[in-house]
């Protein structure tokens, strides 16, 4: 049995920055050292991330993804669509289950940007959400209709970038 959240909040992470994912990361280990168990879900991601396979060897965290491992640049394919719908009924059993105290939706809200999922899927997901259970949702471009939901909303933005000097991403800092 973990140890339940009094009361659960839900929070969103958005914005052209850097660090929603790590962010929301944080908090799962901050949750885990403190004993609740958490799930990780991410939309779009399917490559072995280092953070995927650090959080694989913590035991009260769960990690799953539910992308095809490519970038989608034009219109999603169906494919997409269907990997995204299978991260949302999981996400519906994970807060039906009670098994778990913490649920991170990453990179949901880009998931909605390319129309793999809808605002009002979310929503309904939010409505169900129980009453102890924290929800996090990460990504940029959260539409501003999930903002009444959120009881905290963080807008990482973008001030200087190492990336616009020609540095490419780093295992273990950017992924």
């Amino acid at each position: 049995m973990s140890a339940k959240l009094k009361k659960g909040l839900v929070q969103i992470y958005t914005g052209n920055g850097k660090g929603k994912t790590t962010a929301s990361l944080g908090l799962a280990l901050r949750a885990s050292g403190a004993g609740l168990k958490v799930c990780v879900l991410q939309f779009i991601k399917k490559r072995p991330y280092s953070e995927i396979k650090a959080l694989k060897k913590i035991k009260n965290i769960e990690v799953a993804q539910y992308g095809r491992g490519c970038f989608i640049r034009k219109k999603p394919s169906p494919a997409d669509i269907k990997c995204a719908k299978q991260g949302l009924e999981k996400a519906k059993r994970v807060l039906a289950s009670s098994k778990f105290d913490m649920l991170i939706l990453d990179e949901a809200n880009i998931a909605l940007k390319l129309g793999l999922l809808t605002p009002e899927e979310i929503i309904t997901l939010v409505k169900m959400k129980p009453r102890n259970v924290e929800l996090i949702l990460t990504g940029r471009s959260c539409p501003g209709r999930l903002f009444r939901y959120a009881d905290l909303i963080t807008d990482m933005r973008e001030i200087k970038h190492p990336y616009n000097k020609g540095v490419k991403a780093r295992p273990g800092i950017e992924f």
